[in-house]
């Protein structure tokens, strides 16, 4: 192991944290204030810490293992514009993501990820939170890249933009480099799901899979406060029908011989979610279907945080 030590906060099911220890990167803590995603990080990881809190109330001086280490990783709740959302919602994410930025004041680690909207990089609404990330980090010594990632280009089977910001202290800066495309082809639906469809018998799997030829649309894991699990809004479950998906619902378990030529088109499971994210197929989810498929909408596709935990942990060794 690289002895590389990180905090993730925000951590959710664990795609960052994950990501980051196929990098290399062993977790000192993980933070997260929903019980059903500490429990999920719980079952797969057991020797793992992890702490049920907001960030908000997180005192780092309680927690002296958190000091000086490699990275600060946060995969936040994506901010949202206020003009598209409740503004209680909105202050919300942005008070999260000014609390990651300024946990970096005590904790003071060599680098800095945090994960969130392709907006967040350069739409002009946002540039009042970008000067303050800057300032702050500019004056702890760090230096700052912004740029947008495409999981698909990362091996992850959906279109899927990330806003990605790294700052890392001066001496390590000039090291870093982006991480390119693990990829030259991007992996289809059909072929990330034709495995999981054809597991209890569904005669027409492979016919279903052989049309499935597009990378899935970005899976939204929707609102905690509201609505069931779906595959995202209008848009989306329209792109969903041309791969002879219903995405207005998910099913309990894969088709069956029973859908044997049927025109009804499929549901996928919370599972097949996860796959779509680039999961581990033994990668487990706490709670009920659909908690667990907002854990896995709301998540961080791991090969995407192991391609940036590469980068970043090649920068540090210089």
């Amino acid at each position: 192991m690289s002895g590389f030590r990180f905090v993730d906060v925000c951590a959710g099911a664990g795609g960052l944290a994950l990501g980051l220890e196929q990098a290399g990167f062993d977790p000192v803590l993980l933070l997260d204030s929903k019980p059903v995603a500490c429990e999920t990080l719980r079952l797969n990881r057991p020797t793992w810490k992890v702490l049920e809190m907001d960030l908000l109330e997180f005192v780092p001086d309680e927690h002296p293992e958190t000091y000086d280490v490699d990275l600060l990783s946060a995969g936040l709740p994506r901010v949202k514009s206020s003009a598209t959302t409740a503004r209680a919602e909105t202050e919300e994410e942005q008070r999260l993501l000014e609390a990651a930025v300024l946990l970096a004041h005590s904790v003071q680690p060599r680098a800095l990820l945090i994960e969130n909207v392709p907006g967040l990089v350069d739409a002009p609404e946002f540039e009042p939170l970008r000067e303050f990330i800057r300032k702050e980090l500019e004056h702890l010594g760090y230096r700052m890249r912004w740029f947008v990632l495409n999981a698909a280009d990362y091996g992850v089977p959906q279109d899927r933009k990330q806003g990605v910001l790294v700052a890392l202290k001066e001496q390590h800066f000039d090291s870093f480099r982006p991480p390119a495309p693990t990829v030259t082809e991007h992996v289809p639906v059909g072929r990330a799901l034709r495995h999981s469809m054809a597991a209890r018998g569904w005669r027409d799997a492979d016919a279903w899979a052989a049309q499935a030829i597009n990378v899935a649309p970005t899976l939204v894991g929707g609102s905690d406060n509201r609505g069931g699990a779906d595959l995202g809004p209008t848009g989306t479950k329209k792109a969903w029908a041309r791969m002879g998906v219903n995405g207005g619902a998910l099913a309990d378990e894969v088709p069956g011989p029973e859908s044997d030529g049927s025109s009804d088109m499929v549901k996928l499971t919370d599972a097949q979610a996860a796959l779509l994210q680039a999961f581990p197929p033994e990668w487990r989810f706490a709670g009920r279907k659909t908690a667990r498929y907002r854990q896995i909408g709301h998540a961080s596709p791991p090969p995407v945080a192991k391609a940036l935990g590469a980068a970043i942990a090649g920068a540090l060794r210089v």
